[in-house]
Order: structure tokens, then sequence, then C-alpha cells
């Protein structure tokens, strides 16, 4: 499974949440699954238990500090598809017969 996770508190002064983000991202990062942070969200591979557990912990984290916590989730369940943060872009590259901008 593919998540697509955006996470960050909304009652904070200023501009940036990065140090914020961090922090999740850090709980992600220790957690072993496979990843990829982008500007706008990060990529999660893995079983529904075990993300949900690590998304779970990372909300917590956010809640300690902050009163309230935006979070967006889009999940792609695809049966039986492995490789899924790699495989996609592999799919799309190889019909366009060339590389892409990752």
């Amino acid at each position: 499974m593919l998540f697509q996770l955006t996470m960050f508190p909304t009652d904070k002064r200023g501009d940036s949440v990065s140090a914020d983000v961090a922090k999740v991202i850090d709980i992600i990062d220790r957690s072993g699954l496979p990843y990829k942070l982008t500007a706008m969200s990060t990529l999660i591979e893995g079983d529904w238990d075990r993300v949900m557990k690590v998304i779970n912990k990372a909300r917590l984290a956010l809640r300690r500090r902050h009163s309230r916590v935006y979070i967006i989730i889009n999940i792609d369940d695809r049966k039986g598809a492995k490789n899924r943060l790699t495989g996609k872009i592999k799919s799309v590259e190889n019909r366009l017969r060339r590389e892409v901008n990752k």
C-alpha cells in the first residue's frame, strides 16, 4: 500500500512549520518503512497496520505540543503490489521510453 501523508499543526504562529514537519519525518524515518519526502507531502509504503501506527505516533507527538493538527492521508491499496515508490515511476518511464524528473 502507498500512503500519501501531509501533517502539520494549525495553531502555530508564523509562517514556517518545518520544525514540526521534521519531527514527523524523524518518526517516519526511524520506523524503517520505505518513504519519500516531497515539498508538499510524504509517501510511505507498507501495510495498513504498520503505517497507521507510525502515522498515529507522529500525530500524538504533534498533539503533545499543539492543540490542533491538520492531517491529510491518501491511500493506494493495490492487491499484491510491491515497491510502489519506485515501481509506479518506472512504469511511466517505460511507457515514455525515457526518464522523467524525479
